[in-house]
């Protein structure tokens, strides 16, 4: 039986981290249903949606219901007035009856007198979890193993290595990423994410070949739903890769480079393909130049006299975006420095986390 009938967790949870998932599974388990209780002020840079979102990922059913709120009102605990506009922030979006409040926080006892509850307070010396949501805007990449998956994809840097075929994408994107799990600690677990597009060419050229042996691939004909699912995968490996890697991901190629391809062999755009690169959330592209890098056919390229045209295009439209970039020139070791020194200078430039309201008393 539970000790609780009805617990109560909330917080701005900006983001969450190891130390709420502790809070919350405590509760959880004394509680016969657990509601946590996302407060969102308008001012800070994380929305409500996502953290309600992670959070409930993470804690799935099992009696927990992740509920969120918009809470713009000032932080001051002396203040009994404050209190009493908070509570009515807080008795609106859960209504019910609440006899257990928990928390690792000093203000836990007031807000249990408030709710007529009990107040449990859950680790507040932070010694099972040495983490905070603080800490975490301050340092991600220190807190990183503190991080649930959810928030990790989220806050990863995403650098896209982009180039016209033959010119060392696959080759770059797999050195950068042995070079930064060198270095050890949380970096070791990063990830690159191959071109899914080669993948799905190979397999298809794979079924020509069973009907018509010896059929070169430029007799494959393509259709224009097809890239969009390759756009729709290519998102969905680097998500997953986001989810379990290190503060960079490297990506061999993305959904907006797809929208160059299907311009390729269908001639013109697609505004459907458009719309899944949008959703894309890369920080970095890598243009690999083509210029002085020998082709190499490997049965599944168009050819040579296309690569200038593919480079152009990609710079063009990573200039029209707005899309930050670099194009890489010389031999592989000069692209390989130069792409870690531009890969450094945006992990030191850091995350930008807007201050949530100030607390007082």
């Amino acid at each position: 039986m539970s000790e609780f009938e009805h617990g109560l967790v909330l917080g701005k949870f900006y983001p969450p981290h190891a130390g709420h998932h502790h809070l919350i599974r405590t509760a959880a388990a004394r509680c016969r249903r657990l509601t946590v209780l996302v407060c969102a002020s308008s001012v800070e840079s994380i929305p409500l949606a996502d953290r309600v979102a992670w959070l409930r990922e993470v804690h799935p059913g099992e009696g927990v219901e992740v509920v969120g709120t918009v809470d713009d009102v000032p932080v001051d605990y002396s203040d009994p007035a404050v209190w009493d506009a908070h509570m009515a922030v807080f008795r609106a979006a859960v209504p019910g009856p609440v006899d257990a409040v928990f928390t690792s926080e000093a203000y836990g006892g007031e807000l249990g007198r408030r709710f007529g509850a009990a107040a449990v307070t859950v680790d507040p010396d932070r010694t099972a979890y040495p983490v905070s949501s603080t800490a975490v805007r301050k340092d991600p990449v220190g807190c990183w193993p503190h991080l649930a998956a959810p928030v990790r994809a989220a806050l990863a840097r995403r650098v896209v290595v982009v180039g016209a075929e033959s010119t060392g994408t696959t080759t770059l994107a797999r050195a950068l990423a042995g070079h930064y799990r060198a270095r050890g600690g949380v970096w070791e677990e990063t990830r690159w994410v191959p071109e899914y597009g080669r993948r799905y060419s190979e397999e298809k050229h794979a079924r020509l070949l069973a009907e018509r042996p010896g059929a070169p691939f430029a007799d494959v004909t393509w259709e224009s739903a097809e890239f969009e699912l390759i756009a729709e995968r290519q998102l969905a490996e680097e998500e997953a890769a986001a989810r379990a890697g290190s503060p960079v991901l490297f990506c061999d190629t993305d959904a907006l480079a797809t929208t160059v391809w299907h311009e390729r062999y269908t001639g013109r755009c697609s505004s459907r393909v458009a719309a899944v690169a949008a959703r894309g959330r890369h920080h970095l592209w890598l243009l690999t130049d083509h210029t002085g890098v020998p082709f190499e056919d490997d049965g599944l390229r168009d050819g040579e006299h296309l690569r200038a045209w593919m480079t152009d295009r990609f710079r063009a439209e990573l200039t029209r975006r707005g899309l930050p970039h670099l194009v890489l020139t010389g031999p592989h070791e000069h692209r390989l420095r130069t792409a870690v020194a531009a890969v450094d200078d945006l992990l030191a430039r850091g995350w930008h986390f807007a201050d949530p309201l100030p607390e007082r008393g």
